[in-house]
């Protein structure tokens, strides 16, 4: 553990609640003797590994400068940034085994790179081509959800199914699957969350519950959300629950690995505590300059996720210049695909928003998609007449 939850909105100097952290600001290891069980959770990454998550984190904060231009050039409608969140999102996605499922809501791009989700297919919805953008059986996550909060109680059914299909606590760990959520702080405000934790708790769910506390609720400071940090919330349920430093993607790795196993061996739930910040606008509509101030981000641009990992890269003979330089180039050619991909996406045939409501025939639907059929072959009349 280390007492390091001071600075930020939420949070007062005096703070000393405790997180785990593996890897401090500097980039040296946390070495403590109540972090022994997380250590050990990440023993068996190598060199090799900790370049392959540094990779993730500098693809994933890529793709958001890309999307963040795009939407100023007026490709896109809309667009969440994740800058800053990298490391909670890359060491929690590289946790999860390939049966596992995730539910987003709609910043997770840093997990949808971990799970091969293509980066054209994460703008469909932002571009207002698509209602979702990807198939979630081909890669096990869910669509974006837009809707504060209320995918995880999505999350909570579908973990409480897998459990009734006998995929949870068999000891099989090809076989044993969990459910993790991923929501904000702002979303632990809202009914849903609430009525998901109890749903869960009193389950035994095999679900994790994975709030990025950025701090801020577009404008609204943690303050105004809860009057006790918030992994205290998941305890209020019942739930197991962690404060870890977000920016550390090693500490964020062992948390939820350790929460994972929880949920495959039957023990339930999890709430996990993400404590990191979010570096740019809630979206490209907001201006996080109208409620906070340059001290603050300044204070956590100097805990910044990647360069904390390329500190601890180069102080354990892991950083090379020339690998770095072929990152770069990778990255460079990952921008100019995704530039090109999303200017050329066209929207589907309007049609297609019928195929998916149900998993079977519904009359209602059919005879919805009939009648859009007609109103397009008469409204097609009429265009030719003029």
């Amino acid at each position: 553990m280390k007492n390091d939850a001071t600075g930020g909105s939420d949070v007062a100097p005096a703070d000393v609640t405790p997180l785990v952290q593996l890897v401090a600001p500097d980039g040296s290891r946390v070495v403590e003797a109540d972090n022994a069980v997380f250590r050990e959770r990440v023993a068996h990454l190598t060199v090799e590994d900790l370049r392959a998550m540094y990779r993730d984190m500098a693809l994933t904060r890529r793709f958001d400068d890309e999307a963040t231009a795009l939407q100023r050039q007026g490709e896109l409608a809309l667009y969440a940034q994740s800058r800053g969140q990298e490391a909670a999102q890359v060491g929690s996605g590289r946790a999860l085994a390939g049966q596992d499922y995730v539910f987003p809501s709609y910043r997770e791009h840093g997990v949808l790179h971990v799970r091969g989700v293509d980066p054209v297919d994460r703008l469909r919805l932002y571009r207002g081509e698509d209602h979702g953008g990807w198939d979630p059986n081909e890669h096990n996550v869910h669509l974006y959800t837009l809707v504060i909060g209320s995918h995880a109680l999505h999350a909570t059914g579908y973990a409480m199914g897998l459990q009734r299909d006998g995929l949870v606590g068999t000891g099989d760990a090809a076989r044993d699957t969990a459910v993790v959520t991923y929501f904000g702080d702002g979303a632990t405000s809202q009914g849903d969350v609430n009525e998901a934790l109890v749903f869960a708790a009193v389950n035994n769910a095999p679900v994790v519950f994975f709030c990025q506390n950025n701090q801020w609720a577009i404008s609204e400071p943690t303050t105004k959300q809860s009057r006790v940090p918030i992994y205290k919330r998941g305890e209020g349920f019942g739930v197991p629950s962690v404060r870890v430093d977000g920016n550390d993607v090693l500490a964020c790795y062992a948390v939820t690995a350790e929460a994972l196993e929880r949920a495959h061996s039957g023990g339930g739930p999890t709430f996990v505590e993400a404590y990191t910040y979010r570096m740019g606008a809630h979206t490209t509509s907001d201006d996080p300059t109208r409620y906070r101030d340059r001290a603050e981000e300044e204070h956590w641009r100097r805990r910044d996720p990647l360069e904390r990992l390329e500190a601890l890269l180069r102080a354990e003979g892991g950083w090379d210049e020339e690998w770095a330089a072929a990152l770069q180039a990778e990255a460079d050619a990952y921008g100019e695909r995704l530039r090109d991909g999303v200017r050329a996406l066209g929207a589907p045939p309007a049609e297609t928003m019928f195929d998916n409501v149900y998993a079977t025939d519904h009359a209602q639907v059919t005879a919805e998609r009939a009648w859009f059929r007609e109103y397009e072959a008469a409204t097609a009349g009429e265009e030719v007449a003029r």
